[in-house]
């Protein structure tokens, strides 16, 4: 008897699952930020417990102690997104807390921490060690100037707490690196309307001997051909060269400058760096002056190898893992945060010369039975305008469940957030719930998603809920042309910029049969009202420029369009968010309630943009669940809640 004979056949979406809605608010323990320094291995540790402040952690000698207790959180708000919160060197620790927004110091030996900075209106990231002359350089993002946007510049911190700025008048600055010898220092900036995967420059200085910077010089960047180029991530290599990943041939890839003259390492499809959201993203690393350890991913996946400098070889490094982030490289050690479908974010520590891999932590320890996993199939389609588009799909698995005869599971399509970030294949308990309950998911990297080139990237130029809506839409359309899902049952959900999305996709196309928006924009023009200064000018790429923005505003913004909405929707709103406030959501439900059309609408206090609270994930996602089930008339498994649906037939 095979293992399928032997599941039960029930109404895909009534499948009972271990991964419950409680299961998926329990969450993770994120991690970020890994770090290495001689044979110990740093990283940061969220702790939801304890009001989700960072923790820095240690591991030494088979042992993992906290080097931060609470009170402290290692976090920055630098471009309000942070990262690069921490510096490990020597055994010394320097890490910036969110606190008071200063620097403190750690002792090799141990001990409290001390403060080395002035903190308050100043914020810090992205600092390294600067040991010829005993300071840190970083980012300073000075907010003393009230309601005006902050001024950024390239600090220098002394050891006595004395501050020199080295480098001003650039909107943006991240990525100080110094060279081995002590003498240069590279660095990028970038400025508005430009966003840092649009437009970058890398600049190069000398150190003079009182500590200055002379001859600075951009060296690579700046261009407008083609939009723009797009810099990340210079780092030194142990014999003083320095490199760089660059998509000036399309992709984000290795080169290195050498005495006034650039050189492509390996040019491929593939991409070797990832947007600047945060501080310190980090895709390779040096394990000698002739060999690079390095991730790159290709359609959606990653992969980890050895490359070769002087031939461009890429080796491969056999891991288990599809999503790699964080690399850090020191002697013949490679670390990083790595997940597959089955596996969630973990960190891992591989020792080349011994061939063996160490897991140091797990963002969840307890994962379900792999038989209740769905595991995702990379696909491409074909969407408008002849354009191919990238997701993956997900169909229903339970190891005790099966489709009715005949049955045809429902379809949910989700739109990443960002936009231009990137759906991951690491498993998320989130889209498993829907999937062990018989609910097929189509989680699509539309046009603008990054790891798939910059011309892809691109797409979403101008047209942010055009593209992103219209490859969602192809993507049911084409899984429903394959006889994978009920063309009948296709529900569409997004938060936030993808509840624009999916609001856009319900009102401008007619494929999905439902929806749920949890705060998602309604308004483009609300967004400029909230934007701090490293998204002031993100929708003039997204939408137009400010001079012309209005008209295609209102063109897009679903509140325009309310009218439109013809198809059951649910709504969950903070009623505390700021971002993306009620009056968005209620206009909409209003609209639907106008039409006699079915809607839910679910209000959370003491919820902002995002919901945090344990209960109120578990209501949304079982009140989420129950919306669709009763508008598809699939029976409500018992121990679910009620939930009122106006207008909806008996």
């Amino acid at each position: 008897m095979t293992d399928a004979s032997r599941k039960q056949a029930a109404p895909c979406g009534t499948w009972t699952s271990p991964i419950t809605a409680g299961v998926v608010a329990a969450g993770s323990s994120p991690l970020s930020q890994v770090m290495l320094d001689g044979a110990d291995v740093y990283w940061l540790a969220g702790r939801a417990s304890e009001g989700g402040r960072n923790t820095l952690l240690r591991r030494r000698a088979g042992r993992t102690e906290e080097l931060t207790p609470a009170p402290f959180n290692v976090r920055t708000r630098v471009h309000e997104y942070g990262g690069g919160a921490a510096l490990v060197a020597d055994g010394t620790v320097w890490f910036s807390n969110f606190a008071d927004n200063r620097i403190y110091r750690i002792a090799p030996e141990g001990g409290e921490p001390q403060a080395v900075s002035a903190g308050g209106a100043l914020r810090y990231a992205d600092f390294v060690l600067d040991r010829a002359r005993g300071r840190l350089v970083g980012v300073r993002e000075d907010h003393a100037n009230g309601d005006t946007y902050p001024v950024n510049t390239l600090c220098a911190l002394g050891a006595d707490g004395a501050e020199t700025i080295l480098v001003e008048g650039n909107d943006f600055y991240s990525s100080p690196r110094i060279s081995p010898d002590g003498r240069h220092i590279a660095w990028l900036s970038w400025d508005h309307p430009r966003m840092p995967w649009q437009r970058t420059e890398l600049w190069l200085a000398e150190i003079a001997d009182d500590g200055t910077l002379v001859d600075g010089r951009m060296i690579a960047g700046g261009s407008e051909e083609h939009g723009g180029e797009a810099v990340v991530q210079p780092e030194w290599s142990p014999d003083g060269m320095l490199y760089f990943v660059s998509d000036r041939g399309g992709w984000w890839n290795l080169y290195r400058y050498d005495h006034g003259v650039v050189h492509a390492l390996s040019p491929r499809n593939a991409e070797f760096g990832s947007p600047h959201w945060v501080f310190g993203n980090s895709m390779y690393g040096f394990l000698s002056a002739g060999e690079i350890a390095c991730t790159y991913i290709e359609d959606g996946v990653s992969r980890l190898a050895r490359m070769q400098v002087a031939s461009g070889a890429l080796l491969p490094i056999d891991v288990p893992y599809q999503e790699i982030r964080e690399l850090k490289v020191a002697g013949g050690a490679i670390a990083f945060l790595g997940g597959a479908p089955t596996l969630a974010a973990e960190l891992a520590r591989l020792d080349l010369a011994q061939g063996t891999r160490e897991v140091l932590a797990r963002s969840i320890e307890t994962l379900p039975p792999v038989g209740y996993l769905s595991i995702p199939q990379s696909i491409r389609y074909p969407s408008a305008d002849g354009r191919t588009a990238h997701a993956f799909y997900y169909a229903p698995n339970n190891a005790d469940y099966a489709p009715q005869p005949g049955e045809l599971p429902p379809l949910m399509v989700i739109g990443h957030g960002g936009p231009t970030s990137m759906a991951p294949s690491t498993l998320k308990l989130a889209i498993q719930f829907w999937t062990s309950r018989g609910i097929a998911v189509l989680d699509v990297n539309y046009g603008g998603s990054s790891g798939f080139g910059r011309a892809y990237r691109d797409l979403l130029e101008g047209r942010w809920g055009v593209v992103d809506v219209e490859d969602c839409v192809a993507g049911a359309r084409y899984l429903a042309d394959q006889g994978l899902v009920d063309r009948e049952r296709l529900v569409i959900r997004g938060g936030s910029a993808g509840g624009l999305t999916t609001l856009c996709a319900l009102i401008f196309h007619d494929v999905f049969k439902a929806g749920a928006s949890y705060y998602g924009v309604s308004d483009l023009k609300g967004l400029d009202a909230d934007s701090h200064k490293f998204e002031s000018h993100y929708n003039d790429y997204l939408i137009a420029p400010k001079e012309r923005a209005d008209a295609v505003y209102a063109e897009r913004s679903p509140v325009n369009h309310a009218d439109k909405l013809r198809r059951p929707m649910i709504f969950f709103q903070g009623l505390d968010d700021k971002v993306v406030p009620p009056p968005q959501s209620e206009v909409m439900v209003e609209a639907l309630r106008r039409r006699a059309l079915p809607v839910a609408y679910m209000t959370l206090e003491g919820e902002g943009h995002g919901f945090r609270k344990a209960d109120s994930i578990v209501r949304t996602l079982e009140a989420e669940l129950v919306f669709y089930l009763r508008v598809f008339r699939i029976p409500v498994p018992p121990g679910l809640p009620a939930l009122e649906i106006e207008n909806l037939p008996a």
